[in-house]
């Protein structure tokens, strides 16, 4: 009788709380967007896309501490979970929406991670456009009243995004403002990383199609050899059957025959 292994806790809470984690993740995104799409909006608007995303910020850091909790060493649980330490702690030293958009942002990306249902390639793609998305809405709050900002609408920092997290630079649209600049730097790094994590999974997919080519060729040479070879063999056996008639067989009823005819020809008169 097999006894079914019971699951640790903390694997048991990951699976419970991965759907509603990643479903206050977009209720942070639309709550951290909305105030900088639509500064004019009323102010109970503000306050209350404010809230939201302190409430998100703090599930994911009741997340962190539960986790922590379940763990069986909590030290190894620390130190093999640093970001999200420092995701969880950076708000309370400076509660800056910026600060707490980075954590959330760590902390989302952390749990996104390890879900088994996701893919490596729709993490990234994931992660490339919330980082393009994010980006785009941080440079813009920061640079839009800048007195020497060329970054004013979303088109513009949606733009600068992209050319940033590409390496392309055009320079037509960059910050001006330290904070604008400390941004940039972190999207270029982060474009860099994800875009080469891409391109190492586009070469691996290509690769892995020229592997699984070369290996129907090769099965198709062994077969057509396998073949070729079976053909030779029954060559050989057909040529051994048909071969020239052995001499016994000209002892038979023909040999006969002639003999008989041999002997009844007449002969010859004679002189």
């Amino acid at each position: 009788m097999s006894v079914k292994k019971e699951r640790p806790p903390k694997v048991r809470w990951e699976e419970r709380t991965q759907t509603p984690l990643l479903a206050l993740a977009v209720a942070f995104g639309i709550a951290y967007a909305v105030p900088i799409v639509a500064p004019g909006a009323d102010p109970w608007v503000h306050r209350l896309c404010s809230r939201v995303e302190w409430v998100v910020w703090g599930a994911f850091a009741v997340d962190y501490a539960v986790r922590l909790g379940l763990s069986p060493s909590r030290w190894a649980f620390v130190r093999s979970h640093p970001l999200d330490l420092l995701a969880v702690l950076l708000p309370m030293v400076q509660p800056l929406r910026l600060l707490r958009v980075v954590s959330t942002l760590l902390l989302v990306g952390r749990r996104a991670r390890m879900a088994p249902q996701i893919t490596l390639t729709t993490y990234v793609a994931g992660a490339v456009v919330g980082l393009m998305m994010f980006g785009s809405l941080a440079v813009l709050h920061v640079e839009r009243d800048a007195p020497d900002g060329n970054i004013r609408t979303l088109g513009d920092a949606v733009w600068w995004s992209f050319t940033t997290m590409t390496t392309v630079g055009y320079g037509d649209h960059a910050p001006t403002t330290g904070l604008g600049r400390v941004l940039a730097v972190g999207l270029m790094l982060s474009g860099i990383a994800l875009l080469g994590v891409v391109t190492a999974n586009i070469a691996a997919w290509f690769i892995s199609r020229f592997e699984r080519d070369d290996a129907v060729e090769r099965r198709q040479t062994e077969l057509l050899e396998t073949l070729t070879r079976e053909v030779r063999e029954l060559r050989v056996e057909v040529a051994r059957l048909s071969g020239p008639v052995p001499p016994q067989a000209a002892s038979g009823p023909e040999a006969v025959t002639g003999a008989g005819s041999e002997a009844q020809a007449p002969t010859a008169p004679r002189a």
